[in-house]
C-alpha cells in the first residue's frame, strides 16, 4: 500500500517510515496520486503554544490534510490523537478532540483515530528525557511519595498499531486507545528506568501537593490510564515489545548518544 506520513521527521514519524517499509508498504509524497492511506502525525504536541496556534494546526490543519487526502485518492486516514482527548482538561486535549470531531464530519474517507498516552523510545524528548537523564546521572528525584497510574506506549508498539489500523478493514470509523499494557506509577517507572540504565533510581519522599505547583512536575504526579481493550479485541492487536523491552531499547539509545 502507498502511505503518506505527515510529520515524517518527528519522533514517531522517524520510526514509522522504516516500520512501514519493513511490512512491504511504500512511503509516498503529498502529490502522489497513488496515495491509498494517510497517517497524520503533524500536530503541535505540547501546550506551550498559543491556543490560536494549537487550533490552527491541530484542528484546521488536520481537516485540511484529510480533504487533500481525498483529492489525492486516499481512502484510509489514521489520525494520531491523544489520550487527553478522552477527557480534555487543557487546550491541547480540547484541540485533539475537536480534530477528531472535524474528521467525523468528512465523508468518503475511512477515518481511524488512535489515542496514545505518553510515547517513549529512542529520540524521546521533553519530560521523559529529563527523567532519563536525571536517573542516568544519579540525581535524586522527589517522586517516592507519588501514587499514580499512568499508561505509556513504546514508539515501536505505537508504529505497529498504526500499521495494523492501516491494514485492517474493520478499523474504519473506530477510535482506539493504545498502550503497552498495564499502567505504572511514576516511582515504578523510575525504578524500571534505573534497571534499564544499570543505575539505581535515587527517589526520596516529598509532598506531592508541592510538586504539583510546578507544571512540568504536575504531569508526573497525576494519573492517566488508557483502555486499549477495543483494539485488542477488534483487531487482535498485541504490542510486539514489552514495557521492559521498550525501556531497555530507550536506555541503550540514551547511553549510546551520550558516548
Amino acid at each position: 500500500m502507498h502511505v503518506l506520513v505527515t510529520g515524517v521527521s518527528g519522533f514517531v514519524g522517524a520510526s514509522l517510515v522504516p516500520a512501514l517499509q519493513a511490512r512491504g508498504h511504500f512511503a509516498c509524497r503529498e502529490d502522489d496520486r497513488q496515495c491509498e492511506a494517510i497517517v497524520h502525525l503533524a500536530n503541535i504536541a505540547h501546550t506551550a503554544a498559543p491556543a490560536t496556534e494549537l487550533y490552527r494546526v491541530n484542528v484546521e490543519g488536520t481537516r485540511r490534510q484529510a480533504l487533500m487526502g481525498i483529492a489525492a485518492g486516499a481512502r484510509r486516514f489514521v489520525y494520531i490523537s491523544s489520550a487527553k482527548a478522552a477527557a480534555p482538561d487543557d487546550v491541547y486535549g480540547r484541540t485533539k478532540l475537536a480534530a477528531e470531531n472535524a474528521l467525523a464530519q468528512i465523508k468518503d474517507l475511512e477515518v481511524v483515530v488512535l489515542r496514545p498516552p505518553l510515547v517513549y523510545g529512542p529520540r524521546v524528548k521533553a519530560n521523559f528525557l529529563s527523567v532519563l537523564r536525571a536517573i542516568g546521572r544519579g540525581w535524586p528525584l522527589p517522586f517516592a511519595s507519588i501514587e499514580n497510574r499512568r499508561s505509556l506506549i513504546y514508539v515501536g508498539n505505537l508504529c505497529d498499531a498504526i500499521i495494523r489500523c492501516i491494514e485492517a478493514p474493520e478499523a474504519a470509523g473506530r477510535t482506539y486507545g493504545v498502550s503497552d499494557g498495564s499502567p505504572v506509577s511514576t516511582p515504578h517507572l523510575c525504578t524500571a528506568l534505573g534497571n534499564a540504565l544499570g543505575r539505581p533510581a535515587r527517589l526520596f519522599r516529598f509532598p506531592v501537593p508541592l510538586l504539583e505547583l510546578a507544571p512540568p512536575l504536575r504531569r508526573l504526579t497525576r494519573s492517566l490510564e488508557v483502555d486499549d481493550s477495543a483494539i485488542r479485541n477488534d483487531l487482535g492487536w498485541r504490542p510486539p515489545y514489552t514495557f521492559e523491552e521498550g525501556l531497555r531499547l530507550t536506555a541503550e539509545w540514551y547511553l549510546a548518544q551520550r558516548g
